[in-house]
């Protein structure tokens, strides 16, 4: 079976799974090509309407500057400028033309009926000031019937109910998008300004042109259909997309989410949406007025679902394709297959009957020359050599297995008694070696600390009790190695005890243990009024103090009370001191304080080993003293500790 899996694997897994990646891939590629496509055709309407206004204010200036008008102008004939004013309008297709007067009148074609507050518009102001320009601005239905009642007619555009706009109470638009341009008039006497206009409701010659410009013949896919569309707000105003056969979609709305992304946000879509009564690939771009106010879009788009038919009817070609390849493939695949899968599971089947236990089993595949038949062969023969060498192994393995097991039983005995000796051994070069290696970097640090004392002179007794305690606790740690030396050779070392005051080695003591009462809110109370000494090794009582005293520190984690005391006490009739050690921990129970002395038990789990208290229970008996505890629960703990006086 996994023979058969490898060799369809390329065939039904890889090719499919190829096929799938490379279909997705190029499906994307696809889309982001029509978007592509889309984007390079807003640009063209983009500079179409860019070269309409350029064209708008050049036509003004070229007014502007004809004989005609000059001299009209400086002749002050005023029916002479307005016969002008109508000729060139007509000429134009404007749907107005006027020249304002530096003092404000205003002589226009066709004659406004009031006045219109045209000062307000800021391309007339700038044409005013020197400046012509051109651009699109948004007449109230209120202006486009002072200029004239068939402009502001025609401006009026139903509102249509469109599939996914933003609801709306409004019935109808009535506000005019206007290319407005103007130019100024100087020179020779001459003032003021000429300004003109074109209506884009309704202008279909205006959105017709973008869409011939956009989409000429040929430039889509068969069924697929361009569109071009001008926008007042959300409104479209001028359009070739069709509502039906014959009508356009004046009146219809831009669905919500483009209006929030280009209307709300300023920004350009590109991408899918759904308009009118289908869904086009989709370019929308935002139109702002002479006042820098976002009044309107242009649009360009062309039907989606003919480019979807078509990928669809490409990929489902290839697919196709590749089954019917697959279809012819995997019949051919399985019968060269078959040619070794049979051999091979004879072959199978004879190593199971071996691994059995029948080792007469064969193959039984002819020799034919092929590569399966070879192997099978000599299968077949390796076989016959494992029969003879098994018979010969069989008769060998009786006669030594007698032989086997006494050798085994002494074996077991000797690796018993070699383990043992090994451990011990180990233990002992382990010792040695550790004991040796910190005695070299001990005799350095005392070695320069000599150093430090020469060097240093008289200022060395300003740090004496430090250089005191460094020499102190060096040897401390000689006199641990030294123990080390004594487990391994314990005839060759031997170790004495002097006289000294318990009150002076707890004073020397506390340094050692300073960082642990330093990171924690404890008080620490010292009642040291013992002066009798006592006959034990220094680095001894001060393993003993300070197993106590970190003790009494770990049961106060939240703070409390440590009190140290020293004081000389009798007991059957023998002077001697008792040292005191006591906190206001959290204390033990009763069962806890029968085994604090007991080898490896612990109350701190997961941080102490257990041997604190047992060995300093040792080295006090070791100099006949006796070791005490009290202890409540959430009351704290308090150790006794009693030594014989020196000579008693």
């Amino acid at each position: 079976m996994r023979l058969l899996a490898i060799a369809l694997l390329p065939t039904l897994v890889i090719m499919p799974i190829f096929f799938i990646i490379t279909a997705i891939n190029w499906s994307s590629r696809f889309d982001n090509l029509l978007i592509a496509k889309v984007n390079g055709e807003l640009t063209i309407a983009d500079q179409y309407l860019s070269q309409l206004l350029e064209n708008s204010t050049l036509r003004m200036q070229a007014i502007a500057d004809s004989a005609g008008f000059v001299s009209r102008v400086a002749e002050n004939d005023s029916k002479g400028i307005l016969a002008l004013l109508e000729y060139q309008r007509a000429k134009l297709e404007l749907d107005f033309l006027y020249y304002i007067t530096p003092e404000g009148s205003v002589l226009s074609s066709p004659q406004f009926v009031d006045d219109l507050g045209l000062t307000k518009w800021p391309v007339v102001a700038g044409a005013l000031a020197g400046q012509g320009s051109a651009r699109i601005d948004v007449f109230e239905a209120s202006d486009l019937g002072q200029v004239s009642p068939y402009l502001a007619n025609k401006a009026r555009i139903d509102l249509v109910p469109t599939q996914a706009a933003v609801p709306t109470e409004r019935k109808v638009e009535a506000r005019g998008m206007m290319v407005h341009a103007a130019t100024p008039i100087s020179g020779n006497g001459r003032s003021g300004a000429l300004v003109g206009g074109v209506l884009l409701n309704r202008n279909l010659t205006f959105i017709d042109t973008i869409n011939d410009l956009v989409y000429p013949t040929a430039s889509l896919t068969e069924g697929s259909q361009g569109t071009a569309t001008l926008f007042l707000d959300d409104v479209r105003v001028s359009t070739n997309v069709r509502l039906f056969q014959d009508e356009r979609a004046l009146g219809t709305r831009v669905s919500g989410v483009v209006r929030e992304a280009v209307l709300d946000h300023g920004e350009v879509w590109l991408d899918r949406a759904f308009v009118v009564n289908d869904w086009y690939i989709s370019a929308y771009e935002p139109i702002t007025d002479s006042f820098g106010r976002r009044v309107g879009m242009l649009y360009v788009g062309f039907l989606d679902q003919p480019f979807r038919d078509a990928k669809f009817s490409t990929i489902l070609t290839f697919a196709v394709a590749f089954a019917v390849i697959v279809l012819i493939s995997v019949p051919i695949f399985l019968r060269w297959a078959q040619q070794i899968f049979a051999p091979l599971e004879r072959m199978l089947r004879t190593i199971s009957k071996v691994e059995k236990g029948n080792l007469g089993a064969r193959t039984g595949v002819e020799n034919s020359g092929g590569e399966i038949g070879r192997v099978a062969a000599q299968m077949d023969s390796l076989l016959e050599q494992i029969q003879e060498r098994d018979r010969e192994l069989t008769r060998r393995v009786a006669a030594r297995t007698q032989d086997l097991e006494e050798v085994n039983r002494r074996l077991e005995a000797t690796t018993k008694q070699l383990v043992v000796s090994e451990k011990l051994a180990a233990i002992g070069e382990i010792a040695a070696g550790i004991a040796h290696e910190i005695n070299n970097p001990v005799q350095v640090i005392q070695g320069n600390l000599d150093v430090v004392r020469v060097q240093l002179g008289a200022e060395a007794d300003q740090i004496k009790t430090e250089l005191r305690l460094i020499d102190e606790q060096t040897h401390s740690i000689f006199l641990i190695v030294n123990k080390l030396l004594q487990f391994t050779r314990p005839d060759e070392y031997a170790e004495g005890s002097a006289q000294h005051r318990p009150a002076d080695i707890l004073l020397d003591t506390l340094p050692l243990v300073q960082h642990l009462l330093s990171n924690s809110e404890i008080v620490l109370h010292q009642e040291l009024n013992s002066l009798n000494t006592v006959a034990i090794n220094r680095t001894e009582l001060q393993q003993i103090l300070i197993n106590l005293m970190v003790n009494a520190i770990h049961a106060m984690p939240e703070g409390g009370d440590l009190t140290l005391a020293a004081e000389d006490q009798q007991r059957e009739g023998r002077e001697g001191v008792l040292i005191i050690v006591k906190d206001t921990g959290i204390g033990m129970t009763a069962e806890h304080l029968t085994r604090i002395f007991d080898p490896f038990f612990t109350t701190k789990q997961g941080e102490g080993t257990g041997l604190g208290l047992s060995i300093t229970s040792k080295l006090v008996a070791r100099y006949d003293g006796a070791i005490e505890a009290q202890s409540r629960l959430g009351q704290g703990t308090e150790f006794h500790v009693w030594f014989p006086a020196a000579g008693c």
